[in-house]
């Protein structure tokens, strides 16, 4: 497997870093906000909920920001009504994406994200047109330093399907619903994760050689991602680590 994960979509930056905080921090309470009205208030019985908040103090959301997004989530403060809506498409080259958003107005935002398909070379697919290329599952990274027979000891009894290197860290897979279970367990077994969330996991992989077409993937992933509504950008794009450092230098 290339240094590319297979799961994540790769996230090369421009924006100044105080726009980049001030869209992490939008997105986040939102996240919160539908996690809340979904499955309740309580970080302790939701478990999504828990992982959109501990993806919030991660990202050094403020914990009255995080409370107040909560409290609109469940009614107890006014606020806008978001609904969870999905988009696919290909981006050059055959890749397929997944587009995941949170909108107040889902006919605005479905135009717009076609709108930027087609301005960065990809056009938007029918619904499970590529969804079926993907699986939702849980998905925890760990750094390389960890014992692979150790994780696998805890992670497995936890619920883990799999654990895969990819060069720099180990990455688990779990069904959905066992995602806290598993991270919980590596807690306890004295194995802190880097990231525990919820991903669409491609069952094959795209793979994308040639420069030039690496950086209009680029392109367009960071278009997509850099829309307000978009929650998340996945696909099964792949290429090699030079490739890639290549392609987003320019």
């Amino acid at each position: 497997m290339s240094g590319h994960s297979k799961w994540a979509t790769t996230k090369h930056r421009k924006a100044a870093v105080d726009k980049v905080r001030a869209k992490v921090f939008a997105k986040a309470i939102r996240q919160l906000e539908v996690a809340a009205r979904e499955g309740g208030g309580d970080i302790n019985t939701n478990a999504t909920l828990r992982t959109m908040y501990e993806k919030a103090r991660a990202a050094s959301v403020p914990i009255d920001t995080i409370e107040r997004a909560i409290k609109r989530g469940t009614g107890e403060l006014e606020g806008v009504h978001y609904e969870e809506v999905s988009y696919e498409g290909y981006a050059p080259g055959g890749v397929a994406i997944i587009v995941e958003c949170l909108t107040d107005n889902r006919n605005r935002t479905g135009a717009e994200i076609r709108n930027v398909f087609s301005r960065n070379g990809g056009s938007m697919a029918e619904p499970g047109a590529v969804g079926w290329q993907f699986a939702r599952k849980g998905v925890i990274t760990l750094p390389k330093g960890l014992d692979e027979d150790a994780i696998m000891e805890v992670a497995l009894d936890a619920g883990a399907e799999d654990l895969a290197d990819d060069g720099d860290q180990w990455v688990l897979t779990s069904a959905p619903h066992d995602l806290a279970a598993v991270r919980d367990a590596l807690a306890a077994g004295g194995m802190t994760s880097e990231t525990a969330e919820l991903a669409m996991v491609p069952s094959t992989s795209v793979p994308v050689a040639e420069e030039g077409e690496v950086r209009k993937v680029l392109r367009l992933l960071e278009a997509l991602d850099d829309h307000d509504d978009v929650q998340n950008v996945w696909s099964n794009f792949d290429t090699t680590d030079e490739v890639l450092a290549a392609a987003a230098s320019d």
